[in-house]
């Protein structure tokens, strides 16, 4: 008696953290397409975002992050490849974007992901200006619009503004109307300049002063994805009566572990025991918020695709790197010296 040999499984690539420490730790492994359970969509992966989230978890262990071997990646634009059973919202060849909020696995070229997590991508987009707006993007108006509460006419202080959420917070910043200062490399001042905001050298100049010498009395809010105690209290120090201090980031301390990453949380977390009208505001959540909020989620998503198809926003593209190359791109982001966001590129 004979068997009919079963034809090979299709095969497909992700790019996987191996154990925590630099780029070379990211491999690219091969293993059958994932299958969508209920409820679930299977996405063919065209864009994917590189942050410094990623860059992070890469480095070290974070509590409530994916155990290693894990897939890094938080922000993904694909096509709709499979649904799964009792998924209707999407159609298979549909252009969609989603957020992992914190599970990974975006550097992949196939990926499965609930389908109340995915939101239509209009036609015409450049996929790696798309998947600027799912993380970057939406990180940027839930601080300006739900922490610090932005009106017309404010001023704000941007740390790393060169940085792709700090890219994003001058690009709506200018849509809402506020008078702009944002801290950067004198490599990105141009950059800085042209997004509408003025340039602070954080490497020669004491922004504190900076910021007295130019407004008088300070700024209505600050925006610090860069962290650590002494960075904080001089934030706070910026700020005039009424102002906030959003915090939500630790690109200085990420690389020196996670006992400096709680003494940044603590500091802010002092700095909101202050005394008097400004305000460290440390909710909400950006990886809860948008993930319990769908709605808000879904719609300003979509908000922020229209901005970008009618021109009103412009995302900056640090560097579109292929898929399988992902330590190239970590590498770039461990050196430095680029402006807005790394993207991940499928192969044709």
């Amino acid at each position: 008696m004979t068997t009919k040999e079963e034809p090979n499984a299709v095969k497909h690539h992700r790019v996987v953290v191996s154990q925590h420490g630099g780029p070379d730790v990211l491999q690219v492994v091969e293993e059958d397409l994932p299958e969508p359970q209920a409820g679930e969509v299977r996405v063919k992966v065209v864009a994917a975002g590189v942050s410094g989230f990623d860059r992070m978890v890469r480095s070290i262990s974070v509590p409530g992050t994916p155990r290693v071997p894990f897939t890094p990646g938080g922000d993904i634009v694909g096509v709709v490849d499979k649904l799964g059973e009792g998924v209707s919202t999407v159609e298979p060849g549909q252009r969609v974007a989603g957020w992992t909020f914190g599970d990974g696995g975006g550097y992949a070229e196939f990926i499965c992901r609930p389908a109340s997590q995915l939101v239509p991508v209009p036609s015409g987009l450049d996929p790696a200006e798309a998947v600027c707006m799912v993380e970057n993007y939406l990180t940027a108006h839930l601080y300006l619009h739900r922490a610090a509460s932005v009106r017309s006419g404010e001023r704000i202080l941007v740390h790393g503004a060169g940085g792709g959420i700090g890219t994003a917070l001058l690009g709506l910043g200018k849509l809402a109307g506020l008078e702009m200062y944002g801290t950067a490399s004198k490599y990105n001042h141009e950059l800085v300049s042209a997004l509408g905001a003025t340039p602070i050298d954080y490497r020669t100049e004491d922004f504190v002063e900076r910021i007295r010498t130019l407004t008088g009395d300070g700024v209505d809010a600050v925006f610090d994805t860069i962290g650590g105690a002494r960075q904080l209290w001089r934030s706070y120090r910026t700020l005039r009566k009424g102002g906030r201090l959003v915090m939500f980031g630790n690109v200085a301390t990420s690389k020196k572990g996670m006992g400096a990453i709680l003494l940044s949380g603590l500091a802010a977390f002092l700095l909101k025991l202050i005394p008097g009208s400004r305000r460290v505001p440390l909710d909400p959540n950006i990886l809860k918020f948008p993930l319990t909020h769908n709605a808000w989620y879904r719609e300003t998503l979509t908000e922020l695709f229209d901005s970008l198809a009618a021109g009103r926003i412009k995302p900056v593209v640090a560097e579109r790197i292929p898929l399988l190359e992902a330590v190239r791109a970590h590498e770039l982001l461990e050196r430095g010296g680029y402006a807005g966001k790394v993207v991940l590129v499928a192969s044709a």
